[in-house]
């Protein structure tokens, strides 16, 4: 009995050490640079365990939820389109901070294909005196430049974790919010709750490991020649299919049709999170 006793307490203790914390974070954004009106916002999730931290969109796992039963009731064509549309998401992007080597993977997709790089700039925090409270915790406030904008964050060490949003982290505690000088893109913690462990998501087309320059270029190369990007199929989805297109469409309609989409998805993230 005791020795039951002892591998059910063992048990009990890998199931406790193999949870995962999740922070909800309201996002709040204003990415179209011509209209400063349209304000967007949506959850995203920071999942973190004790070997890293996974930061994305809510709606990517409901859209990724979505795209599941359609392939299980019927490959591409048993698609719910207007769940999909109802999971458009900003957030296009995840991120992924290793606690071991302390590497920043951001994901992002253009075009067919994934493409992934490693955060090669530190972000270096001034640390202030000024403290506050928000919600239940009590905070302090830190500074710094990154990416072009200059960030204000306000981290708690009510939570023993040196993590947040987005790419930052560093700080001597969990950030509670952190927003841009120009009220651009800001992030705020709502609630957070455990879940027996990070989700699985779906990755169509290829992931393309590439330096950050290089990601850039290919950011400028798909805003100025969308189409390139999308002649191929990849993954197992075509690329009219994944931007919403229709078999019995006329492929010149269709090309039309999905380059003034993508035309107008560049205006509207026209004022990215990173200058």
């Amino acid at each position: 009995m005791k020795k039951i006793g002892f591998a059910a307490l063992m048990l009990i203790a890998q199931l406790s050490f193999a949870q995962a914390n999740r922070f909800v974070y309201q996002v709040t954004m204003k990415p179209n640079a011509e209209d400063k009106n349209e304000v967007k916002t949506e959850n995203a999730y920071l999942d973190i365990s004790a070997e890293k931290s996974m930061f994305y969109s809510e709606n990517r796992i409901k859209r990724d939820s979505v795209i599941r039963a359609g392939f299980q009731s019927g490959g591409a064509r048993g698609f719910n389109r207007e769940q999909m549309q109802n999971f458009r998401s900003s957030i296009n992007y995840s991120i992924e901070k290793s606690k071991k080597d302390q590497k920043t993977i951001y994901k992002d997709r253009i075009g067919r294909d994934i493409y992934s790089y490693e955060e090669d700039r530190p972000v270096e925090w001034k640390i202030l005196s000024e403290t506050m409270k928000i919600g239940d915790y009590k905070v302090q406030k830190a500074e710094t430049d990154f990416a072009g904008r200059k960030w204000t964050a306000w981290f708690t060490t009510d939570l023993p974790y040196q993590d947040g949003p987005y790419k930052f982290s560093g700080l001597p505690g969990l950030i509670v919010k952190v927003e841009d000088a120009k009220g651009d893109y800001s992030f705020d913690l709502m609630r957070n709750y455990k879940i027996s462990d990070f989700p699985e998501m779906n990755q169509f087309g290829n992931v393309v490991k590439v330096k950050r320059k290089d990601y850039i270029k290919q950011q400028q190369k798909f805003i100025s020649d969308p189409m390139s990007f999308m002649n191929q199929s990849s993954g197992g989805i075509s690329a009219p299919m994944r931007m919403g297109g229709n078999r019995s469409q006329n492929p010149a309609e269709m090309r039309k049709r999905i380059e003034e989409r993508i035309k107008e998805e560049v205006k509207n993230n026209s004022n990215p999170i990173e200058l």
